[in-house]
């Protein structure tokens, strides 16, 4: 099997096959129409935020000054650093850009899941869903693909032939894989209460807001993977791949023209991406807001299209947060950040994983629930105590020996 939507179950004739290239210019438009208009909303809300005005002047409200941006860096002149490997550094903008779209081809966009639906429609006579992919992994190839964009990072970094990038290339591979654990373990408590890894699957198991899994979790996982994801995309307060004050540029300093204006488009396509999958993950995705047998419906419009209405009214949410924090938190030290990650969101999640699984453990076995997780929470305050000293341990040997360095 291909993949879970039914299009691609029988044979593949032509109908499916023109759904499927629809399907691939659908997501492409909405993807870099999505990233243009984060671009101007980002601007625009840091102005307010600021006491600015922000982008006004090219088109209504200043909307097409990213447009217009974009075009002045395609014409701008591109160059190569002469110690630059010229290959690697011509490929590795779009290793970073890449992913990003692939990232959002399983991403649900819509679809009716009320009723235990699947959000499957009907289109030219075709039943399918409105989602470019839905394989049966489709979380862990979300989570292979946004581990491969670090990839166009690193080798940018390296292929420039300058310190400066590479030093803000490492520090993005550091970075990547100190939060790809805690990402994969808050993920993970999603998937052992969902029992599925396919996106849709996992839509149609959040009914109503008491079984959307950030209250199913226990809100935990969800702010784990919140805090995981903004490292991850190296937004601010983890921004310290760009961080201008110690770095120059980061590891896009050589960068110009264009292949510049891909990391910069990149950015801000995972930005979107990563809402998109929070959305998904955490809040129902397209299915709207319902308590018991109350369902906000909004009149006029049929089930499937509502659903892509909800999507994007989540997503925005999402949106003006990273905003949000761009505009107010401050950047931290690059041990603060090593430090909260793996002392802090790995340990979380690996011992929240471990206290859902034993409850769920004891519901199939009939066991005392109350028990069972009073005990899992003495276990992990035991582990915690132990981390704790063996913290201070270090901490006080360090002190005795000195730096090494």
């Amino acid at each position: 099997m291909i993949a879970l939507d039914p299009l691609l179950q029988d044979d593949l004739l032509w109908a499916p096959l023109l759904i499927v290239l629809l399907k691939v210019l659908v997501v492409f438009v909405v993807g870099l129409l999505a990233t243009m208009l984060m671009v101007w909303f980002e601007r625009k809300a840091i102005a307010g935020m600021q006491n600015r005005i922000g982008p006004n002047k090219a088109g209504p409200f200043g909307i097409l000054q990213t447009l217009a941006d974009g075009i002045k860096l395609f014409f701008k002149e591109d160059l190569f650093p002469s110690r630059a490997d010229r290959f690697v550094f011509a490929l590795a903008p779009f290793l970073s850009f890449v992913p990003a779209f692939l990232a959002f081809a399983i991403i649900p966009l819509g679809g009716d899941f009320r009723n235990g639906s699947s959000g499957e429609v009907t289109l030219f006579g075709q039943v399918t869903r409105i989602q470019l992919a839905d394989p049966p992994i489709g979380v862990l190839f979300a989570l292979a693909i946004s581990s491969i964009a670090v990839y166009g990072i690193m080798l940018a970094g390296w292929s420039s032939g300058s310190k400066y990038p590479l030093l803000g290339s490492v520090r993005a591979t550091a970075q990547m894989v100190s939060y790809e654990a805690a990402l994969g373990l808050s993920l993970a408590c999603v998937l052992l209460l969902s029992g599925t890894l396919s996106t849709s699957g996992i839509v149609s198991a959040q009914t109503t807001i008491v079984d959307w899994h950030i209250i199913s979790t226990g809100i935990v996982p969800f702010f784990i993977f919140m805090i995981a994801a903004t490292a991850e995309l190296n937004r601010p307060p983890f921004d310290l791949v760009e961080a201008e004050q110690e770095l120059v540029g980061g590891f896009n300093t050589e960068y110009s023209s264009i292949r510049f204006a891909l990391f910069y488009l990149a950015e801000f396509m995972n930005t979107v991406t990563m809402s998109a999958l929070i959305v998904t993950l955490f809040f129902g995705g397209p299915q709207p807001i319902a308590v018991g047998n109350f369902v906000l419906d909004i009149p006029l419009l049929p089930n499937a299209l509502e659903g892509t209405v909800w999507l994007l009214a989540k997503i925005l949410v999402f949106l003006y947060i990273y905003i949000w924090f761009r505009a107010t938190l401050p950047r931290l030290r690059y041990d603060q950040l090593m430090d909260l990650g793996w002392k802090l969101l790995i340990p979380a999640s690996l011992g929240w994983f471990m206290l859902l699984a034993a409850q769920r453990l004891a519901r199939q076995n009939n066991w005392n629930i109350i028990v069972v997780t009073g005990a899992s929470i003495a276990v992990l305050l035991i582990c915690y105590l132990l981390m704790q000293a063996a913290f201070a341990r270090s901490a006080r040997e360090r002190e005795t020996q000195g730096t090494m360095f």
